[in-house]
């Protein structure tokens, strides 16, 4: 006969078990047919009631630890750590020990610039710690020390070699391979420790589809389904995506963004700017329909034009609607996508794993372990570096390098300004905005990226290849993505011109005395379309520049032939770190 004991511990793996049940029956009702708003606090709570029964008997659950650069972003990073603490007291994930969430760590990895920027990290470092989450703040004299203690010159490959006086805004790859030094010494091999790394311009919530528009809501239980996955499976490394703006530069961007602005003012002029504004249900949801050049990455390219999904409350005119597109025209340099926003579909997380190919590095969780994996090229400060470790990570893990759709909420820019708070390559003096540093490194990234694809290929970086090898798929990608990026740019010179012809036939069609405002925002906005992607920008001439190439190609060049003694490098820092001396 079982013992009273055996009886209750059956009697709560019974219980456990139909709260899981009660809570997959919940997910379903949910996102049936379209979010169900309703529904969100039972599905909630169904979560926290599976918390209390899982404090009942030990909990061998996985712990994290969340690692959030940041330079000089107070706004953005509240809001990140606001949804972070709405997420924790929403499901409850590992319950509360002595007035904190037990199963959470924060690592915040400042790379301010600013003392006001350090200053207002440091105490929204203490304010969200004192309502519950443990946060560790790592500031530029930690890290200093944690780069004096190591001595290894060698590193600055790595982690660059920015001068002691002027530590921050070194980017936010030499900031994350920093401070995957500093777990190193701090957590070993624990395999019930998952390190997650998000950016502070993110949120724990995702973007849905509702009768009144967008909604950004807490829907997810990110933690548990992650202990899941890394439970359940040998998955070394995992991704997530972004829904909202998307995860990739105004230099790529302008193409399609220009094709749906042109729809737009053909809708307007060809409307009465009394009438209402004709509302829709959500635009397609294609994969990165935002990208430019989305078949690069193996995406259908929509031909289609993407309609405004106006914000404004009620039933507001044409007119309203075309005055609110035009007042947010700015955000498209730093960095928004007006219509084509990526939203959240649904698919359980579990039944999402697939093998990854690229990392988001603000949405992506790793094994103690996978530390070794540094994020390649970092002082060369290129854009793509996630989809470049991505295609480095696909050739050594396989298998245990996956994605699954858990994406976090991605919002760029700040209400109040519509600009971003902190953007490295963007640069705003009045009304202009010249953003070639950030089209210059975003060229070289996509070289680097496709280059790197190429080579791990041929056995790359695990098989040694000549450097001639090296040296010819380089210069070969380069002269192929200058073709891509000027098809480009001719596409653009010659929507800008339909969009000057457009623009002056609805001033003549509307007259409205209220258009003289929107109309500067929008001459404003064609303005800096010009000068950053007309057939004289910046950006364009120095991609175009042959001397500048030389000077890209001999750094690339070296970083790609050096990485294989940099990942030697990086691995004696772990040991040391690991096991240092008696």
């Amino acid at each position: 006969m079982p013992s009273p004991a055996t009886c209750r511990l059956a009697s709560l793996d019974e219980q456990i078990a139909a709260q899981h049940a009660a809570i997959a029956r919940f997910e379903t009702a949910l996102w049936e047919n379209g979010f169900n708003a309703a529904l969100l606090p039972s599905y909630q709570s169904a979560w926290r009631r599976l918390e209390t029964l899982l404090a009942k008997r030990n909990d061998p659950r996985h712990r994290f630890i969340l690692v959030i650069p940041v330079a000089d972003s107070p706004v953005q990073l509240q809001r990140c750590l606001d949804s972070l603490l709405e997420l924790c007291r929403a499901f409850a994930y590992g319950g509360m020990q002595d007035g904190y969430f037990s199963k959470i760590a924060v690592l915040l990895a400042d790379d301010s610039h600013t003392p006001e920027g350090i200053a207002a990290h440091r105490t929204l470092a203490c304010d969200f710690d004192a309502k519950g989450l443990t946060i560790e703040y790592f500031g530029l004299s930690e890290q200093l020390a944690l780069l004096d203690r190591l001595d290894s010159p060698e590193l600055g490959h790595i982690i660059g070699n920015a001068p002691r006086e002027a530590f921050g805004r070194k980017g936010q790859a030499i900031m994350r391979n920093i401070a995957w030094l500093h777990l190193a010494q701090r957590i070993k091999d624990d395999d019930r420790t998952l390190i997650y790394t998000l950016d502070a311009d993110q949120q724990f919530k995702v973007k849905v589809d509702t009768a009144e528009g967008d909604s950004d809501v807490c829907a997810i239980n990110f933690f548990a389904q992650l202990d899941a996955i890394f439970s359940t499976t040998d998955a070394e490394v995992l991704t997530g995506k972004v829904v909202g703006d998307p995860p990739v530069s105004p230099a790529v961007m302008a193409g399609t963004f220009l094709d749906d602005v042109a729809a737009f003012l053909q809708e307007m002029a060809a409307s009465n700017p009394a009438q209402p504004y004709r509302r829709e249900a959500a635009n397609p949801k294609a994969d990165a329909a935002y990208h430019d050049m989305a078949g690069l990455f193996g995406f259908e390219h929509s031909a289609d034009a993407y309609r405004y999904r106006c914000r404004l409350p009620g039933e507001p005119s044409n007119a309203d609607c075309f005055a609110d597109f035009a007042r947010r025209l700015k955000r498209f340099f730093h960095g928004e996508h007006l219509t084509r926003i990526t939203g959240y579909r649904h698919q359980p997380a579990r039944d999402s794993v697939l093998p990854a190919r690229t990392v988001y590095t603000g949405n992506y969780v790793f094994r103690p372990r996978a530390l070794q994996w540094f994020i390649p090229f970092a002082p060369l400060r290129l854009r793509m570096s996630g989809p470049t470790l991505g295609r480095l990570m696909k050739a050594g893990l396989g298998p245990r390098f996956v994605c699954a759709n858990l994406p976090m909420l991605h919002t760029r820019t700040l209400d109040a300004s519509g600009a971003a708070e902190f953007r490295p390559g963007v640069v705003t003096v009045a009304d202009q905005i010249d953003l070639a540093d950030e089209f210059e490194r975003q060229f070289f990234g996509d070289v680097m990226l496709f280059t790197v694809e190429q080579l791990t290929a041929l056995g790359f970086p695990q098989q040694a290849l000549p450097h001639e090898t090296l040296a010819a798929t380089l210069d070969a990608m380069q002269v192929g993505m200058a073709q891509t990026y000027r098809a480009r740019q001719d596409k653009i010179v010659a929507t800008f011109a339909a969009l000057i012809r457009l623009l002056d036939e609805l001033t003549h069609g509307w007259q409205l005395p209220q258009q003289a405002a929107s109309l500067t925002h929008f001459r404003m906005f064609l303005d800096n379309i010009q000068r950053n992607f007309g057939a004289d920008s910046t950006g364009h001439a120095r991609i175009a520049s042959p001397a500048n190439w030389q000077a890209w190609r001999q750094r690339q060049l070296a970083a790609l032939t050096r990485l294989p003694a940099d990942r030697c490098v990086w691995n004696q820092a772990l040991a040391a770190l690991n096991h240092p001396p008696a």
